[in-house]
């Protein structure tokens, strides 16, 4: 609680170091735990709850006081002041530790949305809890790095992690990957890339998406995991990116370039050269791609891998989900028993393709035993078989074609499962497993899954939701020469 400066006794400021010391003495004391050999007539007297509460009223009423600090903010023109205790701030921050060696009244300069969080920074520094909210979390982790305070700086940081999916108004996780990118936060900004890529459809329509960064923009461009409707539904948000923010031509053209064109049907394309606004002012930066879209979809796979390298980024689709290239899976009381589903696909995504269709077949198994878990029969009891546990299994997913084919030449099947779960009263996705062709299931599929449970993460409404996409992947046969 923020207080007038005054002038204190030198005895005083003595009292509240030793009064300070005495209590984290007895917090000390009351957290141990003692050996008492067994003794049944043992307990453990806990007063940990008061005490803190005494703690909280002496920062509260600045009792025993032997420092002062200043927080100076150009939001206004008074500062904040704070009577505190030398110890307990020198105990947590080896910052306020050399601030306070030489002198009982600092002033600080803080930004004015760390200035409104510096009482609640304070009062973690004595009770070793805050409670934060989503617009807080940023500031709140440049108070405690600024000031060293370690603890708080890890636990904000695992609080970001782990509310990505909370929804706000203006969305965040845009804003908390630049942050992790000027603090150098790496694991905080591998959690936020794997949201948005995830998750991108759903920022694609939100206020956050304007204030993508053009290296974040770029960053996301290049995966082949992100999951959204379509790659026209991408262009269209990077149109209106460019639109809005007017990069200068060579960082607009570097975009537009990423952009996979032989993803979009031949009469989309046509449309775009024809509307598009941004595609006719960049048309020369982006020709040589749109002519070889067209020219992937008038010849056949096979003649067209001749003499293009269709093994790049540019001819490999991302997660769609767009019907063509998959089908949605609810199973409800995914527990119970073994399910299973057809749906189909297109061949490929040239038009040359486009009629035709693979029928995939799906089988789920939510107790599936791996080998080494099967019954057996046991050697010390004739007729005996291991008991087995329901749990020891683990859920399976198997996904195989229906029907082979000579189209299948040069064709490849990448499968890609989502699981859907629901996070802050929204439906997102949280969980991707991948597996290629040579394989028809994912090794790890769901393994630290609970679906026995109702209230399991996994579960929506005791459902399982997945999606099933499956990504044909072209490969040369022949190569010629140049």
């Amino acid at each position: 609680m923020a207080r007038l400066t005054g002038t204190r006794p030198v005895a005083t400021r003595r009292w509240g170091c030793a009064a300070a010391f005495l209590l984290l003495l007895f917090t000390v004391q009351a957290a141990q735990k003692a050996d008492f050999s067994g003794d049944s007539t043992a307990a453990t007297i806990n007063h940990s709850l008061t005490l803190l509460q005494r703690l909280q009223e002496l920062l509260q009423n600045g009792n025993g006081s032997d420092s002062v600090l200043r927080v100076r903010s150009a939001a206004s023109d008074e500062p904040k002041v704070f009577h505190t205790h030398q110890l307990l701030l020198s105990l947590q921050s080896e910052v306020f530790e050399s601030l306070l060696r030489n002198q009982s009244v600092v002033t600080l300069y803080e930004p004015p949305e760390t200035a409104a969080l510096f009482e609640k920074f304070i009062r973690y520094l004595y009770c070793g809890g805050v409670s934060i909210l989503l617009p807080q979390a940023i500031p709140m982790h440049q108070l405690a790095s600024k000031y060293r305070v370690w603890g708080l700086q890890r636990g904000v940081a695992e609080y970001m992690r782990t509310h990505l999916a909370s929804e706000s108004s203006q969305g965040h996780v845009v804003g908390w990957y630049h942050y992790a990118v000027r603090v150098g936060d790496a694991a905080l900004q591998e959690s936020c890339l794997q949201f948005l890529a995830w998750n991108l459809s759903a920022v694609l329509g939100s206020a956050e998406w304007g204030s993508v960064s053009v290296e974040l923009l770029l960053l996301l461009l290049e995966r082949s995991d992100l999951v959204l409707h379509s790659e026209l539904e991408l262009y269209t948000a990077v149109e209106g990116w460019l639109s809005r923010r007017q990069p200068e031509a060579p960082v607009a053209e570097r975009v537009l370039r990423a952009i996979r064109y032989p993803m979009i049907a031949p009469s989309q394309l046509f449309r775009l050269q024809a509307q598009s606004a941004v595609l006719a002012r960049h048309r020369g930066a982006v020709q040589d791609l749109l002519f070889q879209a067209f020219q992937f979809h008038a010849a056949s796979p096979l003649h067209f891998a001749k003499y293009f390298d269709v093994n790049c980024s540019m001819f490999l689709p991302r997660n769609y989900l767009a019907p063509s290239w998959g089908s949605q899976w609810v199973i409800t009381n995914p527990a119970r028993d073994d399910r299973s589903t057809s749906f189909q696909t297109q061949l490929g995504p040239s038009s040359h393709d486009a009629g035709k269709r693979v029928t995939w077949n799906v089988l789920f198994s939510p107790r599936w035993l791996p080998v080494s878990l099967r019954p057996v029969y046991s050697d010390s009891v004739a007729g005996a078989i291991q008991p087995v546990r329901i749990e020891d299994g683990r859920p399976r997913l198997v996904i195989t074609p229906a029907m082979s084919s000579p189209d299948f030449a040069g064709v490849s099947f990448q499968k890609t499962v989502l699981v859907g779960v629901r996070q802050q009263g929204r439906v997102l996705v949280k969980h991707a497993y991948s597996f290629h062709q040579s394989s028809d299931e994912a090794a790890d599929f769901l393994v630290h899954a609970d679906l026995q449970k109702r209230t399991s993460e996994y579960l929506i409404d005791n459902s399982l939701h997945l999606h099933i996409i499956i990504k044909p992947v072209y490969h040369s046969l022949i190569k010629v020469k140049k």
